[in-house]
């Protein structure tokens, strides 16, 4: 934290942090998320983007407590990021295996895309143009409510180490073409309901063109990334409390965490909060489909404030009785 403090007060203007980590290993969701609160609370009005690369679920993992591990940073990326770009390492060996064909893909060429979406991502940071020269104007339109905050991506063409061969080659003259009637098109795919934006919000859709960077040779004179926040992205975090419940029903490699003062005296509270925490943040998503979603959760709240399914009814209780003792 001197660190970053030191770095923060030489900043001229300090918008936010960036931040990489994986969510399954013990450095990137233990360490990771420790300095992901320590950040939000020390910085609590500055932006704090993250790029998460979430485990393969498809394969067994080399981390026993990958499930474990998830569960407990999901939790944290909840509740303390404000932007969370979503890196499925099972998408990410699909893209290789699939459309790369590559048998078996290296931890090199996984991390060539991953830095490929990252470099791409702060474009427009690193090279500004006339639109989301910032992190509150890259991320504004894309995130609705503040729970609502991971992002999927998508990128063309993916190329791994020049193997622009198997990819279709595109020109500055196609993009060109389609540039000119952009707005006609996104006009179009609201007005015909080419994709199932959600009803209780306008459709936003926004293109931003930015410089390239003159210091790196690319195969392709053009390339395209997509930032989209999307519903579907709920399925990823339902594996991960199937996982996790799997592990947990079988009260296995539990002796790991009792180590530790969170979890001392077999306390494992921190587990069902983390797992309450994912599960409403899946329940919202789904919400968020349905046209009265504005309406998701008043109840609940109103419950909170009037003490009914809480403690606050207790509360009362006990201060009444601590007056009349």
């Amino acid at each position: 934290m001197d660190m970053i403090d030191r770095e923060a007060d030489g900043s001229d203007s300090l918008e936010g942090f960036v931040l990489c980590h994986s969510i399954a290993g013990g450095t990137g969701s233990g360490m990771g998320s420790y300095l992901l609160e320590a950040l939000n609370d020390r910085y609590s009005k500055k932006l704090v983007q993250t790029y998460s690369v979430f485990p393969n679920q498809m394969e067994t993992s080399d981390v026993v407590v990958q499930p474990y591990n998830s569960l407990l940073t999901l939790k944290r990326l909840t509740l303390n990021a404000d932007c969370v770009v979503v890196l499925d390492n099972t998408a990410l060996n699909r893209i290789a295996v699939d459309r790369l064909h590559i048998a078996n893909p290296t931890f090199a060429q996984t991390n060539s895309l991953v830095s490929t979406v990252m470099s791409a991502s702060t474009t427009t940071l690193r090279y500004p143009g006339y639109m989301n020269n910032d992190l509150v104007g890259l991320v504004a339109s894309l995130i609705p409510t503040p729970r609502c905050h991971f992002l999927m991506t998508g990128y063309t063409p993916l190329t791994v180490e020049r193997q622009a061969n198997a990819i279709r080659k595109t020109t500055v003259l196609d993009v060109m073409r389609r540039l000119l009637q952009v707005h006609k098109s996104l006009q179009r795919i609201r007005e015909r309901k080419l994709a199932n934006f959600i009803e209780w919000g306008p459709a936003s859709i926004q293109v931003a063109l930015s410089r390239k960077s003159p210091y790196i040779q690319t195969a392709h004179r053009v390339s395209g990334l997509m930032l989209a926040s999307h519903t579907s992205i709920r399925h990823l975090f339902s594996k991960c409390i199937s996982q996790y419940e799997k592990l947990r029903k079988k009260q296995a490699f539990l002796d790991n965490y009792r180590k530790f003062p969170m979890f001392a005296d077999n306390d494992l509270t921190e587990f069902d909060e983390s797992r309450e925490i994912v599960q409403s943040l899946v329940d919202e998503y789904k919400a968020c489909e349905s046209a009265d979603y504005i309406k998701w959760g008043i109840e609940d709240r109103n419950k909170a404030m009037t003490g009914e399914g809480s403690d606050m009814g207790n509360l009362d209780s006990r201060m009444a009785s601590l007056k009349t003792s």
